[in-house]
């Protein structure tokens, strides 16, 4: 039999979960530094397609040396970006579900029924009344999906006529650029994507969305939908979503909440108020690989009527047809060929309970505060913004003439010493770092230490 592996399965396998197991061991606290991409790594991926086997065995040694030389945002201290946990269940979630390699593109039987579970959960656990959803490879994904039924209804028929006429959509300009893909790649056009200006709290002003969808009708513009940003990936505001659903429901407009990052917030007493009127969206986002602590990639996209995300893309092909009453997954998702995602946070949420994920939620935003009062207590450091609603906390040293190219070098220097990794951003013009906190994995003496490093290697 061909593809046969050259030692016994059980053994592949036993190896495999020893890799596994000692990097759930590795990041049970911090590393004091980041190997290097090494001579032997080097070589590696310099070597021509193999026309020959290797041992198993050796590859997945290889593989343990190459993912342990990559930076793993599953490290307590990993601050970049929106980071993920990799939350072991998961981990555990996506070997069966690759082992199984269930397609959800068409009904799958007791997993399509798993998937339609875990969405209601999501729309349970945050507030949302999702009648449908569907699970994604992210916030992109997500985001066009449910923009593509938004347009769907602003302008029916346009999915199979185009878009006839001059239409816009409206969100913060601190909203992620997958809003302005998604435009893109709707027909809807980047050029007519109404960015409009924050307050004083870094959100969008109800108000000015109300004026511009005003201003664009009276000029003849169709009004597709409006993005609010439950979190922004740059300082984690939240846009104002009852003020939003006023203006949206007065004037039949779609109302979309990017929540990728943040809506897991709403879930918890701390930030829920933050989340009023959620419930009043036509839809909503939000990545489970990032502060729902799974494993890449878990996106899930929420609708409030299913028959919307179906007008926009529901279809009949030949080689596909509707043998039984249970619609295909594919007619309320992008995607064909779609793994069991569903799955890992299925078994999260029976293995955890939701009070779990709530517990390690309200700990991340009890981290946030305790970052922006170190950062406050320090001298020569200054935060950019106030109190974070959220877990970002964007800060600078304020060593040297030039602020930017001193906070650029020092955000180099950090990840070169490599004991925090984190990024650079730029607020307002002004280079900074720009931590966030969504890992279970991560104590408070892990954001002592970035203060510390982010002092010590500054004054150098």
């Amino acid at each position: 039999m061909p593809l046969r592996l050259d030692a016994p399965r059980e053994e592949v396998l036993a190896r495999a979960a020893a890799i596994v197991a000692d990097a759930w061991r590795s990041f049970d606290q911090f590393r004091p530094g980041q190997p290097p991409v090494d001579d032997f790594v080097r070589r590696l991926v310099e070597q021509g397609l193999p026309d020959a086997p290797a041992s198993a065995l050796e590859v997945l040694g290889d593989a343990a040396t190459v993912l342990d030389r990559s930076l793993a945002q599953t490290r307590p201290r990993f601050f970049a970006f929106v980071g993920s946990s990799g939350l072991e269940i998961g981990v555990l979630g996506d070997l069966l579900a690759s082992c199984y390699d269930v397609n959800l593109a068409a009904w799958a039987a007791a997993a399509t029924e798993v998937e339609e579970q875990a969405v209601r959960w999501v729309g349970e656990l945050v507030g949302f009344p999702a009648e449908t959803g569907a699970f994604t490879s992210g916030g992109t994904v997500s985001n066009v999906t449910a923009l593509a039924a938004a347009r769907e209804r602003a302008l029916p028929g346009s999915r199979r006529n185009g878009i006839g006429g001059p239409v816009a959509m409206y969100c913060s300009a601190e909203a992620h650029y997958s809003v302005v893909r998604a435009a893109e790649l709707l027909g809807i056009g980047s050029a007519n994507v109404r960015a409009l200006p924050i307050d004083g709290a870094r959100r969008l002003p109800p108000e000015a969305v109300a004026a511009a969808i005003d201003r664009d009708r009276a000029d003849g513009v169709v009004p597709v939908a409006v993005v609010a940003t439950a979190g922004t990936t740059l300082t984690g505001a939240v846009d104002p979503l009852d003020g939003l659903a006023d203006v949206c429901g007065e004037r039949g407009v779609w109302l979309h909440v990017d929540g990728a990052y943040g809506l897991p917030a709403a879930a918890v007493p701390e930030t829920a108020s933050l989340f009023a009127g959620l419930d009043r969206a036509d839809s909503a986002t939000v990545d489970a690989h990032k502060w729902l602590y799974l494993p890449k990639a878990c996106g899930v996209v929420l609708v409030r009527r299913r028959a919307e995300l179906a007008a926009a893309l529901q279809h009949e092909e030949a080689y596909f047809p509707h043998e039984r009453n249970e619609p295909h997954a594919v007619d309320i998702t992008l995607e064909y060929s779609r793994p069991f995602r569903a799955l890992k946070l299925w078994l999260a949420f029976r293995a955890h309970g939701a009070a779990a994920f709530r517990a390690a939620i309200g700990r991340n935003l009890r981290q946030a505060r305790l970052l922006y009062e170190e950062v406050a207590a320090r001298p020569e450091l200054e935060s950019l913004c106030g109190p974070p609603p959220l877990t970002i906390v964007p800060f600078r040293h304020v060593g040297g003439a030039d602020l930017d190219g001193h906070n650029a070098t020092l955000v180099r220097a950090l990840q070169e010493d490599g004991r925090v990794w984190v990024a650079p951003a730029r607020v307002d013009g002004q280079t900074c770092l720009r931590p966030c906190i969504v890992n279970f994995r991560t104590t408070d003496d892990d954001v002592r230490a970035l203060v510390d490093l982010a002092c010590e290697l500054g004054a150098r």
